[in-house]
């Protein structure tokens, strides 16, 4: 509570306070764009709708241990300092204005911090004009999207400083494996992680296309498969391909397959500044394409950062993650929201009805916003 006073008092805090007043609407409207956006692209798109089928209803949850996109270690981190950050800015925007906060406090589960609360005198509040009441409100998803937006600005700085290592630098076609199936031909050939498939059957492999298509016309056959591992080493083995693979369209070799190292960071450089879907694929979801994955992380090194680049940038990218989705969602016109408090104060403010009319608006709106979120997680199991 002191510490809130103290940086309350600061003129930053007051510029800021002041700054703010109109803001949750440009995060709302960004939260809508993306909403509607993903529901249109899932509904228009089979690829789409069966990857987030794949990954299950709870990878819309932010909820690290329960979202199989989540890493625990990252993003438990990120959310705590996401949340401290955002309960901060209600806390120090209130003593700003002189609302009385009644109490504020860290959010224990099993001895671990996983949150933070700050609880601002409801008759205050309510009393409060209606810019000192979006000043409030907007300062938690504001500061949110302001430690994404650092966040993400410090990511592609890490990501600038990368460089191939000297052992792929150099390869000019190729395909990297990003990862192997267990009990697969690939396992059995001694394909692993990170090695880079030069060649098939005599053909260069520019692209899993020209692999499928090599292997789909070799089907019974015996045929020399080149690579590079990981320390530079080219190898060269038989490959017996069954006649039968079973259905059509299903795996030959298994593999996930990657562009080349120097490909991928270039793709990833680009995509800092693709617009707003996709922003930046999730390294837990497209391995072979994000530099700081698990499993491309070996194929480069920072000039700057050095070998722990790694982490740096996994962190800095899940602080944006968490920071930007815990912005926008708390940005939503939902009654308990950050945005649904702030649009029933402004509807109660502008209307002429009476108060039981006011509640009516404020619910609807909520319902509506409720539902849109609802067909967002539904969409992928519904029939086209």
């Amino acid at each position: 509570m002191k510490f809130f006073d103290r940086i309350a008092k600061t003129r930053p805090a007051r510029v800021y306070a002041k700054f703010n007043v109109y803001l949750m609407p440009v995060i709302t409207a960004v939260a809508l764009l993306l909403i509607v956006s993903s529901i249109v692209a899932v509904a228009s798109s089979v690829t789409f709708r069966e990857t987030a089928r794949g990954f299950g209803p709870q990878a819309n949850l932010l909820i690290p241990g329960i979202n199989p996109i989540l890493p625990i270690g990252y993003t438990l981190a990120a959310l705590i300092i996401s949340v401290f950050i955002h309960e901060a800015g209600h806390g120090i925007v209130a003593r700003v204005h002189n609302l009385k906060v009644e109490s504020t406090g860290i959010v224990l589960v099993l001895g671990i911090p996983m949150g933070a609360f700050v609880n601002i005198e409801r008759e205050e509040l309510a009393k409060a004009s209606i810019k000192q009441r979006s000043a409030v409100l907007t300062a938690g998803p504001l500061n949110n999207m302001i430690l994404a937006a650092a966040s993400f600005i410090l990511l592609y700085v890490v990501v600038s400083t990368l460089v191939p290592i000297p052992q792929v630098s150099n390869i000019d076609h190729g395909i990297v494996i990003s990862d192997v199936t267990k009990n697969s031909l690939a396992e059995g050939l001694g394909l692993s992680p990170n090695s880079i498939l030069i060649t098939a059957a005599g053909t260069e492999i520019h692209s899993g296309d020209d692999l499928r298509k090599v292997l789909g016309t070799n089907l019974g056959n015996t045929i020399p498969i080149t690579w590079q591992d990981h320390s530079g080493n080219k190898i060269t083995r038989e490959l017996s391909i069954p006649k039968n693979v079973g259905p059509v369209g299903r795996p030959v070799l298994g593999v996930q397959l990657g562009p080349l190292p120097v490909q991928a960071l270039e793709m990833y450089k680009r995509s800092f500044t693709a617009g707003i879907i996709p922003i930046l694929p999730p390294p837990t979801v497209l391995k072979g394409y994000v530099p700081y994955s698990d499993q491309m992380s070996p194929n480069y090194y920072s000039t700057v950062f050095g070998s722990s680049y790694p982490i740096i940038a996994n962190m800095l990218y899940w602080l944006w993650f968490i920071n930007f989705n815990l912005g926008i969602f708390n940005a939503l016109p939902i009654g308990p929201l950050d945005g649904g408090q702030l649009y029933g104060a402004l509807i109660e403010s502008r209307s002429r009805f009476n108060k039981a009319r006011l509640k009516n608006i404020s619910t609807v709106v909520s319902w509506v916003m409720v539902l849109i979120v609802v067909v967002g997680f539904v969409i992928p199991y519904l029939p086209f």
